[in-house]
């Protein structure tokens, strides 16, 4: 018979009162709390917390306080991660995210899920589905990704979003529900580049 645990992060009704559940959990709170404790004297002692707090990490991890999150060993991030203020991490399922990936205030990754049914909801029984993020990909404030959404690599998903389905590669989508605006296309690169350009001659009068 499968755990409690087991359950969790299968996709399956569960309760998170379970004793083993709960033993992770106060880990994650306790490393949070030192997390945001920390001032900005104490930036390699950030890092040792957050390699500590997630299941595994890429390079140049970088978030700002508060930060809150479930369990963090369900948690998985690629390289040059950014998170701004008051971002929150329910991760009672798995937490994917990608390399170059960005995340502007107030961003939500919400893989819990409750019954809809009141009686069994009631009976504190819960679920978890998961939720994974491309490479690439910036997410505008105030967002919340819902449970199991995939974001694919190259997308920007505008501020004030609601992601309660699949986006594909190299899309801008905005919206509640979040919806793709328009593909990402060669003029876009080519505007971009060309704005870096001006920065870069800018640069070199000074």
């Amino acid at each position: 018979m499968p755990s409690q645990k087991e359950r969790m992060l299968s996709g399956q009704l569960y309760k998170a009162a379970d004793p083993e559940i709960r033993k992770v959990n106060a880990r994650a709170r306790k490393l949070t709390r030192l997390f945001n404790q920390t001032t900005e004297e104490q930036m390699a002692y950030r890092q040792e917390l957050l390699k500590e707090l997630f299941g595994q990490t890429g390079d140049q991890i970088y978030i700002e306080q508060p930060f809150h999150i479930d369990y963090g060993a369900h948690t998985t991030i690629g390289n040059h991660f950014y998170a701004n203020y008051d971002c929150i991490f329910i991760d009672t399922a798995p937490i994917t995210i990608g390399a170059n990936v960005y995340l502007a205030p107030r961003v939500g990754l919400y893989t819990a899920g409750h019954p809809i049914d009141a009686a069994i909801r009631n009976e504190e029984l819960e679920y978890g589905y998961p939720i994974t993020i491309g490479d690439n990909v910036w997410i505008g404030g105030n967002t919340v990704v819902n449970p199991g959404v995939t974001i694919g690599s190259n997308v920007v998903i505008g501020s004030g979003s609601i992601v309660v389905k699949d986006i594909p590669d190299n899309v801008v989508a905005v919206g509640n529900p979040c919806k793709v605006l328009r593909p990402i296309t060669q003029a876009d690169q080519d505007y971009w580049q060309q704005q870096k350009a001006a920065y870069l001659a800018d640069q070199d009068l000074k």
